[in-house]
């Protein structure tokens, strides 16, 4: 694009932190065709819906937003609808048979080529690619541009999966497991502190199986660490089998990383955990929080659970609830067992929804429980809070703990991106309140 007005191109984000990383990176791959971003749709030249795949009808959430871009593409015959992510990745030409409308569909591993999608699109026709690639996608991308941040940011270091649990697509939809060379890392993050970034969350599928940097991902952390004004650092998500000793030790001597993990652990019961391949057992998993909990006392947990995974039996459930009720999570996710098409559990007898739902809730309810203790034993600590943005009252500012909670603080707005002392003062269900210590 030379001296046209600049296009604009609006981006709907599904799903995990990575595909708002995703976003970001298809928005700056395709500002050097012209597109300048808008949050409204109306206003948009192109319109891309960045999905994922791994909540229950994932697919169909898709093509009914598809559905209600209708009207917008009749008034606006020149609109160029594309569908990213991994249900572009799963459903291929399927989306385009079964939606017209869409102009182009690209996989999560293939965003690097929007350019030349967009390109082609301009003769006349449409396109596609849900390709693997062998270039990476990531040495394709243009250098990020300086323009001011905010004070946090994902920053994606590893992407695929090998594990091939029983219940997920993820190595169907993101490949194999690939981890960035570690100085492209350290270059993306020295970018991201020069534009006003304190605090980077590393994102991966299994980001702790990362093996870009010879000291994997506990070297990585270390050698970010050293970044002047990089203050905190962050990962998610990871697996039990590579928590390795190198990064529990990080987690007890490398002040920059952050008291808080994600682990996800799916279920308590030994049976179930091998019918879901997920190669240990809950013994193991509790064995590790406690090495981890020597490492760094005040770590706070969160955790993944499935109930209703086929087969499961109550006396399975009650190992579920039993290692909740050992570990003791400051926060959590947890979701009925959804089929996914081709994966080994898909071909599996189903549970009744009945049983899911009542299992759900029980286990909810003493997640919530857990979750609301953690927020109460807060009361009275002083943290440090980096500070994000306004919050909804005048005077008050929001930002987050060292444990990922999020604070509200009487405070003046000068204080966003930095890291202050609070004591906190209040609990309430999703957030902190406190004071300038």
């Amino acid at each position: 694009m030379t001296d046209h007005a600049p296009k604009k191109l609006f981006i709907k984000t599904y799903g995990c932190q990575m595909n708002v990383y995703d976003s970001e990176r298809m928005a700056e791959a395709l500002g050097g065709r012209g597109y300048v971003e808008t949050q409204v749709a109306e206003e948009a030249d192109m319109i891309l819906l960045n999905t994922c795949h791994i909540r229950e009808k994932a697919a169909e959430k898709v093509y009914s937003e598809l559905g209600r871009l209708k009207p917008l593409k009749a008034e606006k015959p020149d609109l160029k609808i594309g569908v990213a992510g991994c249900v572009a990745q799963a459903e291929g030409e399927e989306i385009m048979r079964r939606q017209p409308l869409v102009d182009l569909v690209v996989g999560p591993q293939s965003y690097h080529r929007l350019p030349a999608m967009d390109a082609a699109l301009a003769t006349g026709g449409k396109a596609l690619d849900t390709d693997f690639p062998a270039e990476d996608k990531f040495s394709g991308l243009a250098a990020r541009p300086r323009a001011q941040r905010g004070p946090t940011a994902f920053l994606t270091v590893q992407e695929g999966c090998d594990k091939f649990c029983a219940f997920c697509v993820v190595p169907y939809t993101r490949g194999a497991e690939v981890s960035r060379p570690a100085e492209r890392v350290v270059d993306e993050a020295r970018a991201l502190v020069e534009a006003g970034v304190r605090e980077i969350t590393l994102l991966g599928q299994n980001v702790n199986a990362y093996h870009g940097h010879e000291g994997g991902l506990a070297g990585l952390v270390r050698t970010l660490a050293a970044i002047d004004g990089l203050e905190r650092i962050r990962y998610t998500t990871s697996h039990p089998n590579d928590m390795d000793d190198a990064l529990i030790a990080a987690h007890g001597d490398c002040p920059e990383l952050m008291p808080y993990l994600h682990l996800p652990v799916q279920s308590g019961s030994d049976r179930i955990l091998k019918a879901m391949n997920r190669k240990h057992t809950a013994e193991a998993y509790l064995r590790l929080i406690e090495r981890l909990r020597d490492a760094r006392p005040d770590l706070a947990l969160s955790g993944d659970f499935i109930v209703g995974f086929p087969g499961e039996t109550e006396a399975d459930f009650a190992d579920t609830m039993g290692l909740v009720e050992a570990v003791g999570y400051a926060q959590a996710y947890s979701f009925k067992y959804s089929t996914r098409p081709g994966t080994p559990a898909a071909e599996k007898p189903q549970l009744p929804g009945d049983v899911m739902s009542d299992r759900l809730a029980r286990l909810q309810a003493l997640l919530k429980a857990q979750q609301t203790a953690a927020q109460e034993a807060m009361v009275g600590r002083e943290v440090g809070v980096l500070f994000e943005k306004p919050g909804r009252l005048p005077g008050q500012m929001v930002g987050r703990s060292d444990h990922l909670c999020a604070v509200h603080v009487e405070a003046p707005e000068a204080l966003k991106g930095e890291i202050a002392r609070v004591r906190i003062t209040a609990s309430a269900p999703n957030s902190l309140a406190g004071t300038l210590a």
